[in-house]
């Protein structure tokens, strides 16, 4: 199947944090059709075992998240309007007037709009204020309380950006998920790969949850695979716009990144510090294989592999991605090709891993 159809089916799919359901069913249905087993374990991880030719060799775990951040519903007006608060890192500034898809608890989705003072009545300094998600009301047409309830939304049921895909020039995408949907079509590509390529190590596809609400739906995963080395797909900024040229040195069409540095500092006190031999192995491979590969290090940001490497004895991890712009907001964007360079890229990596290949930190 296509990279660009996988990406625009799993984009348009709602599974927010906590609620990746169908999402999980479609990445399920993807890898068995390529993997030696898959299951969906107790905490909503998809796993896909390819078993490999060599028991002494290191396991290894890829593996990218599923959900997409969002809101809760908070309270519902008398009135029928509806008060949400984040889940995840929401731009406040990006929300009056869009689209939302509220899931009621029956699991369908019920279409909404961030309300936003008339601009004929709105004063000057309220023109350019940036309210807070609290003071939002969002509007599904209904004019009271009980229909509200009577479409299934409770407090407590999840809404997302209305999912949108849009293909712009140069084999960009953009739309809703971009983060991680794209490292999710990436799985897909690799299960497509490995199907056909000897490998010694068991290598096992993981499409996580909970990685935008609290950075630990991998481990389950981790504590059921028990890996030796795992690699984390997901994005990275890309620096090829004006307000970033001068921040990072990756962009878009430039290829698959490899990122040696993240730290979060704003209360999790949590990141990775690249595995080096696995750092050493992406760069060989991507020269040996004239596959372009970007480098990446940042503050203020951390992926799943920051707790993954804390299970067991240590698991040796490294963050792969591919750049993306505009993160966190309904209109991230990304470039195909990039995509498409990292799964080629991780899929030589594992494959060329055997049971010489150093799993310690040096």
């Amino acid at each position: 199947m296509k990279l660009r159809d996988v990406v625009k089916e799993f984009m348009l799919l709602p599974a927010a944090s906590g609620y990746e359901k169908k999402m999980a069913y479609a990445m399920k249905s993807h890898l068995e059709a390529c993997a030696d087993e898959v299951e969906i374990d107790r905490a909503g991880n998809v796993i896909g075992k390819f078993a490999g030719t060599d028991s002494l060799a290191p396991r290894i775990m890829i593996f990218a998240h599923m959900d997409q951040l969002g809101f809760i519903v908070r309270k519902i007006e008398k009135d029928g309007f509806i008060q949400v608060d984040r889940m995840g890192g929401i731009p406040e500034k990006v929300l009056p007037a869009l689209k939302l898809s509220i899931a009621g608890i029956d699991g369908e989705y019920t279409t909404g709009v961030i309300g936003v003072k008339s601009h004929h009545q709105a004063t000057a300094e309220e023109k350019y204020k940036v309210d807070l998600v609290t003071s939002l009301l969002i509007d599904i047409g209904a004019s009271s309380a009980d229909q509200v309830k009577a479409a299934g939304i409770r407090v407590g049921c999840p809404a997302i950006y209305q999912p949108n895909f849009t293909e712009l020039m140069n084999h960009h995408v953009c739309g809703t998920a971009v983060d991680n949907r794209c490292g999710c079509a990436a799985l897909v590509s690799i299960g497509e790969q490995l199907k056909g390529i000897k490998h010694k190590s068991d290598i096992y596809l993981v499409g996580t949850v909970w990685e935008e609400f609290n950075i630990r739906g991998a481990v389950f995963a981790a504590r059921k695979v028990k890996p030796d080395l795992a690699i984390c797909m997901d994005v990275t900024m890309s620096g090829d716009t004006s307000d970033l040229s001068g921040k990072y040195d990756i962009g878009l069409g430039r290829g698959a990144a490899v990122g040696m540095y993240n730290f979060h500092g704003r209360g999790t006190l949590n990141g990775c510090i690249g595995h080096q031999g696995l750092y050493r192995l992406a760069l060989k491979c991507a020269e040996q294989n004239q596959i372009p590969l970007q480098e990446f290090a940042t503050l203020g940001m951390l992926t799943d592999a920051a707790y993954v490497q804390m299970e067991g004895n240590y698991i040796g991890c490294i963050d792969m991605g591919f750049p993306a712009r505009y993160t966190h907001t309904p209109s991230e964007c990304a470039d195909l090709s990039d995509v498409q360079h990292l799964a080629d890229l991780v899929t030589i990596m594992a494959s060329e891993i055997d049971a010489a290949f150093p799993v310690g930190r040096f």
